[in-house]
């Protein structure tokens, strides 16, 4: 409850200003049905969520893993209450538009986001 309290503020105060975080959504697919046959039943559906977004430059800690690339960025993301690597995030406007997939998602530490380690697709 509190960490939607602080993520309005945070994204109020950034509309009002003009600044850091960007009107963005989180995209998901939903897991695919089966019957006994193992047949699919039912495709899986894409779920679209909106968030906020804020680009930043990586973290040392993010540099150091093995897989990091120099155009990989930190994410800061208001708005779902879950998240992991298999969501896509989609920007339209700010400095950081583009899909990016997620390569390490934690909470903030001030608990009311969560900071992603992100590469562009495309």
């Amino acid at each position: 409850m509190l960490e939607r309290v602080f993520a309005n503020l945070a994204t109020g105060f950034s509309a009002q200003f003009g600044g850091p975080y960007h009107a963005g959504e989180v995209v998901r697919q939903s897991p695919a049905t089966f019957d006994t046959g193992g047949s699919i039943t039912a495709a899986g559906a894409v779920l679209r969520e909106d968030c906020r977004v804020q680009g930043d430059a990586a973290t040392q800690a993010m540099r150091s893993a093995p897989d990091f690339l120099e155009t990989d960025a930190r994410l800061l993301i208001l708005g779902p209450a879950s998240l992991d690597t298999s969501a896509l995030i989609v920007l339209a406007t700010g400095p950081h538009v583009g899909t990016w997939g997620l390569l390490s998602v934690t909470r903030d530490p001030a608990g009311i986001g969560w900071e992603c380690r992100a590469r562009r697709l495309g």
